[in-house]
């Protein structure tokens, strides 16, 4: 019996999942699984192990795993991708018809048959009760209304971010970082929200990847503003490149030079004033 990492879902939900095969399954395999939702489609993609669990954390998405998956599925598997579009419109109906105060996101419908969840975005409260009764009455099984925010929409509806690789969210990201305007600062990425906002409409989350080796670096320099001895003379630090490690002095006599980190001796005094931290 072997354990494995498996994505499934429309929200690609990661979990571990046992196979009673005694053959090993490569990556990219696309098996057919019984999550605590019911039998889906799902993609292999890798074996588990110690290290996979600390990085996967806590997790309850777990099952087993049923069958590679044959042709058969997979052309079952489309058949259900297909269905799901009559499913949305027809979704969309009933909501229009009951002027319910929510915008519909997306609709999947499980490989196995089992349930509908629905996906959809509201500020308020939303009583769904006749909606639900109605659906489940229409489509002849289970429906679950999941209710999701504005960085999960993104994750269900985005394709391809501005560095023209598929969002982050869509691919291999669990969770979502959180971001603060505070690591764009100190990468010195432009500060236009327009172009450090991801397709959700929030900061990025790849300016969090690289976060923490800058605020390391960073720690290894001295501020912006404080006063150092260096062989040329005692300065003023004016600005830091942080990935350089280097740091630009404003000297006593006007002179300005970029220097590396280990070449300032003697840092005098770590308080930078306002008006050195604005230069």
């Amino acid at each position: 019996m072997g354990q494995y990492v498996v994505r499934y879902g429309i929200t690609r939900i990661v979990g571990e999942f046992s196979s009673k095969g005694e053959d090993a399954i490569p990556r990219g395999t696309q098996v057919i699984v019984r999550s605590d939702r019911g039998v889906e489609c799902g993609e292999v993609l890798c074996a588990a192990s110690e290290q996979t669990r600390q990085h996967l954390g806590r997790t309850d998405e777990s099952g087993r795993i049923l069958q590679i998956a044959t042709s058969d599925d997979l052309r079952k598997r489309d058949q259900v991708k297909q269905m799901e579009r009559k499913d949305f419109a027809e979704c969309l109906r009933f909501v229009a018809e009951r002027k319910l105060q929510m915008e519909l996101l997306d609709v999947e419908r499980l490989f196995g048959g089992e349930r509908i969840v629905v996906y959809y975005l509201a500020e308020k409260r939303v009583d769904f009760r006749d909606l639900v009764k109605a659906m489940a009455g229409h489509f002849r099984l289970r429906v679950e209304m999941r209710q999701v925010g504005i960085r999960d929409e993104a994750k269900l509806l985005a394709d391809y971010g501005d560095c023209g690789k598929p969002t982050c969210c869509n691919t291999h990201l669990r969770e979502m970082p959180p971001v603060t305007m505070k690591m764009a600062k100190v990468q010195k990425a432009t500060l236009d929200p327009t172009k450090i906002s991801g397709r959700c409409g929030r900061l990025k989350c790849c300016l969090r990847y690289e976060y923490d080796t800058y605020e390391e670096y960073q720690r290894e320099l001295p501020p912006i503003g404080a006063t150092v001895v260096t062989k040329a003379g005692q300065g003023r630090v004016v600005s830091q490149e942080i990935l350089a490690r280097k740091v630009t002095i404003a000297y006593d006599d006007s002179r300005r030079a970029v220097i590396e980190a280990n070449e300032v001796l003697t840092v005098v005094s770590n308080r930078g004033n306002k008006q050195s931290k604005e230069s």
